[in-house]
This record gives structure tokens, C-alpha cells and sequence, in this order.
């Protein structure tokens, strides 16, 4: 099967389960809000909330083994993956009882003044924290499975245990609605028990099916390799952790200085910045293992468009849903939540603006991680990574107000972190920087730009409703529509957008036609 091919069909899968999940999620938090009230939701977001912040540590970590995975299977090495796997099993073992330890240790200073909550709910969040650990734990074991279906392009199986875990999430909050008893803890109990039961489901499934998935440690030792894997897993944590450690930090930055409350607008600027962002991350995850498997191939051309193509799409898919919320936040959140937390539709706006910079460049990196040399990058990452949390005690401390926390968290992550992985891609891997702003840069700032004039037409001649919403969204997508295509589509774009009408047209009216020629 072809590349096209092949991205075409995960993307096809990815985004039928987005399709689902996310109205699902949405409709989740919803009535989660509602049943456990604002103070509670922002208890559940600065203490539970270290569930998400590890989810991500554990997504960034599969990447990571996914890297070797998919590098190994570019080169056509059989054995060498089943070395990555069991190596990858004793790492991610090792990593999970280091983490649920600093949790354990952290956990003393969160509940002994560390954390700005009420009295009275201090057992629950310490119930809410214990849980999450072992469900943390859990979850960093299973991640080399979860790099074994990346590697293995198998999005089908991957987007069929997203919805069985969105749907499970939808159960979990409507027991807390009906339950009697702290819905609070059950929430965070329950919640734990979904992310457990999802690891135990990939886990089971490629023992099953892919035939590297055998764990004899013994049999498959590799020295060199572990060595390898052990200094590239390394320095790939300090800079997950270092990140994790900044957004967690900031949450509880923001909880000392104004309260569970802002915690609460914060989640709810999350909660809508992720389930937007699936959009353009579903792209991602369909490339990277195409990057990895390109460099382990020795096709660097070949992974250097894979990563800017991927770049210019993953923002514009995010723009092009973003740009109508931002303009309609107000709006849609008063509808979606009805009782909606003070800050939340600021913190919204620029968690989506930050989401956006970020995007920009964030494709970018996979192909440092696939070149394979980190440590520099890693170390100017990590330092960029904590420089928020600095900033914005700094600013709190003089005063300035609870939206800053998004203007540091964009200064750096978004504009000084671009900055640095463009750096450190041209100098490993011979990344063009006159490439990169004529095929992604200047693209998405011109496209982002007609879009937001094109939506402040509506927003200026028509009163607030759902009639404003849909004119809104229409002058956005057609702006989109006709700036990308009269000034910034490749011919080879062009080709892979035929492809994919292609496929549709297959699947809908029965004609065949053959699509393998485009790579």
C-alpha cells in the first residue's frame, strides 16, 4: 500500500473516532460540571488534573518507542524490534515506579499548605490523588503497546478503544450525576479505572497479534540497543517532564494565587483546546510513524516533507475550528455550559491561541526525534519548558492579572520553542528555513488572517445567536477555503486531495480507481 495510501486510511479511521468521542466528551464535561459545581471541578482539575498532565507523559513517551519501532521496521529489522520491545518493557516498568514514587513524596508537600483547597475537602482530593497513581503507574506500562499500533499504523483497533474509553467516561458521569455518595471521589475513582482498563486493552491485543510483542528479556538483550534507547528515553523525558512539571505547576501557581475557581476556567480552556486540537493531532499521529520509518529508510527528503506538509495541515485543521470558537466563545460556552466559570472564556480564547503558535512547529520536531541526536535540543527545551512557571510567579507577584499566565505560556512555549526546534531540524537535519516560511509559516499566517477578518463581519453587523454562529463559521470556512486554494496548494497536495476524493468516491458510488502512484 502506498504512503498516500496508508495515511489516508488511518486518517480515515482517526477521525471517524474523533467524530464520535468528541461530542461525547464535550457532553461529558457537562454534566460533570453541573453535578460537581465549580469548586469541585477545579479541585478535580489542580489535583486530578496530574491524570492528564501524565496522560500526556505517557503519549509523549509512546512516541519516543515508537521512534526506534518504526525506525527498525524502515530498516526491515524483525529481531532488532523485538529487542526495542522488551527493552521498552523494562524502561516503562522502571519509569512507572520512579514516577508513582516522586508522586507518593510530592503528595505530602500538595496536602500539608501546598495546595490552596477548602478544609473540608482535603480527604477527597488525597483519595483522587492515590488513585491517580496507580492508574499513572498502570498506564506507563502499557505504553509500549500503544507504540507498537503507531508503529504499525493500526488505527483501526487504536480509534475502536477511544471510543469504548469515551464511552466509558460518558457511564462514569452519569453514575456521579445519580450517586449518593462523595461525586467527587467516585468521579476520580472511576476515572481511574477507565484509563487502566484501556492500557489492559491494547496490552492484550498486541500479545495477540504483532509477533515482537514477546517479552523474554534474556532472549532479546541487546546491550548497545539498551544503552541507546535507555540515553534517547532519557533526554526525550526530561523534556516531557519538564513540560509536564510546567503546565501541572502552573495549574497550582494559579490555585495559590487565585483559588480553585480560576482552576476551574483553566480545565474548561483545556477541555475545549484538546477536544479541537484532535483535529489536527489526529493528522500527526497518521505521519509520524511515515517520518520515522522514512529516516530508518534513509529517505530524508521524504521526512522532511512528510513533517512540513504535516506542519502547514495540523494548524490549519486547528484554525479552521478555532478561529469561529474564539470569535464565539462567548456564546458557545454560555450554551454548552450554561453556569460558565469567571475567566473561563478568556483563558479559552488564548489557551487556543497558544494552541495554535504551537502547532505551527510542533510537527516540525518529529524529525529531530527520528534523526535520533536530542541531548542539545532536549536541554534548550527543558529550560524553555520551566520558564513559564518563573515568569508567571514573577508577574503574579506583582500583580498582574490571571491571563498572563497564557501570554508567558505563548512567549515561550510557542514562540521560543518554534524557534528552537527550527534551529535544532536545520542544523540535524538540513531543514530549509526559506522552505519552511514559504510552504508553513506564511501560509498559516495569511490564511489565519482572512480568516478572522472574514468573521468579524458577522460578528459586527448581526446580534449573538446560533444564526451568528452558523454565518460566522461560513465566512471563516469559505475565507479558508479560497485562500488555500488560489494561493498556497502544491501540486503535490493537489494530488494527495484527489486521492482522497478519490477513496470517497469509491466508497460512496463503487469506482474503481487507482491511487497508488501518489506518494
Amino acid at each position: 500500500m502506498s504512503v498516500a495510501n496508508r495515511v489516508i486510511k488511518n486518517t480515515g479511521f482517526l477521525y471517524a473516532k474523533m467524530g464520535i468521542t468528541i461530542f461525547i466528551s464535550l457532553y461529558t464535561t457537562r454534566l460533570i460540571l453541573n453535578a460537581l459545581g465549580a469548586e469541585d471541578y477545579g479541585i478535580f482539575n489542580v489535583v486530578g488534573g496530574a491524570i492528564a498532565m501524565l496522560g500526556f507523559l505517557h503519549v509523549a513517551m509512546a512516541s519516543a518507542t515508537q521512534r526506534f519501532m518504526s525506525y527498525s521496521e524502515g530498516e526491515g529489522n524483525q529481531n532488532k524490534q523485538k529487542s526495542i520491545f522488551n527493552i521498552s518493557i523494562i524502561l516503562h516498568v522502571s519509569i512507572a515506579i520512579i514516577v508513582a514514587l516522586a508522586l507518593l513524596i510530592a503528595g505530602y508537600f500538595f496536602f500539608n499548605g501546598g495546595l490552596n483547597i477548602p478544609t473540608e475537602r482535603i480527604n477527597a482530593a488525597k483519595s483522587i490523588y492515590y488513585f491517580m497513581i496507580v492508574s499513572t503507574a498502570i498506564t506507563i506500562i502499557g505504553v509500549p503497546y500503544e507504540a507498537v499500533l503507531n508503529a504499525h499504523e493500526n488505527m483501526l483497533y487504536f480509534s475502536i478503544v477511544g471510543v469504548l474509553e469515551s464511552i466509558l467516561k460518558l457511564i462514569v458521569a452519569i453514575t456521579v450525576v445519580y450517586t449518593l455518595k462523595d461525586k467527587l471521589v467516585v468521579y476520580g475513582v472511576l476515572m481511574a479505572g477507565v484509563a487502566s482498563l484501556s492500557t489492559l486493552l491494547m496490552g492484550t491485543y498486541c500479545h495477540k497479534m504483532y509477533s515482537e510483542c514477546s517479552f523474554h528479556p534474556l532472549r532479546y538483550w541487546n546491550k548497545h540497543l539498551m544503552l541507546s534507547m535507555t540515553k534517547f528515553a532519557g533526554w526525550n523525558f526530561l523534556v516531557v517532564s519538564s513540560s509536564m512539571i510546567s503546565q501541572y505547576g502552573l495549574s497550582i501557581v494559579l490555585n495559590n494565587f487565585w483559588g480553585t475557581i480560576l482552576n476551574a476556567a483553566q480545565g474548561i480552556a483545556n477541555q475545549i483546546s484538546g477536544q479541537l486540537m484532535a483535529f489536527s493531532n489526529t493528522m500527526m499521529t497518521a505521519l509520524n510513524p511515515v517520518i520515522a520509518k522514512s529516516a530508518g529508510s534513509g529517505q530524508r527528503n521524504m521526512m522532511l516533507t512528510a513533517s512540513m506538509t504535516g506542519a502547514k495541515f495540523s494548524f490549519l485543521l486547528l484554525a479552521f475550528f478555532a478561529v469561529p470558537f474564539i470569535i464565539e466563545a462567548p456564546f458557545i460556552l454560555g450554551f454548552w455550559l450554561k453556569e460558565v466559570p469567571e475567566w473561563a472564556i478568556l483563558f479559552t480564547r488564548l489557551q487556543l491561541l497558544r494552541s495554535l503558535t504551537e502547532q505551527l512547529t510542533v510537527m516540525i520536531s518529529g524529525t529531530i526525534s527520528a534523526h535520533g541526536d536530542i541531548k542539545k535540543y532536549s536541554i534548550a527545551k527543558s529550560v524553555l519548558n520551566i520558564l513559564p512557571i518563573i515568569l508567571t510567579i514573577i508577574l503574579f507577584m506583582l500583580g498582574y492579572p490571571p491571563y498572563y499566565l497564557y501570554i508567558t505560556w505563548i512567549s515561550c512555549w510557542g514562540i521560543l520553542g518554534g524557534i528552537t526546534i527550527l534551529y535544532f531540524s536545520n542544523r540535524n537535519c538540513g531543514l530549509s528555513y526559506k522552505e519552511y516560511l514559504s510552504k508553513v509559516f506564511l501560509p498559516a499566517l495569511v490564511s489565519l488572517s482572512i480568516m478572522g477578518l472574514a468573521g468579524a463581519i458577522p460578528l459586527a453587523l448581526m446580534d449573538q445567536g446560533f444564526m451568528r454562529l452558523i454565518t460566522i463559521s461560513a465566512f471563516t470556512s469559505a475565507a479558508f477555503v479560497t485562500t488555500y486554494f488560489a494561493l498556497f496548494v502544491t501540486n503535490d497536495e493537489k494530488n494527495i486531495l484527489t486521492s482522497i476524493w478519490s477513496v470517497i468516491k469509491v466508497k460512496l458510488f463503487g469506482r474503481k480507481i487507482n491511487i497508488d502512484s501518489i506518494t
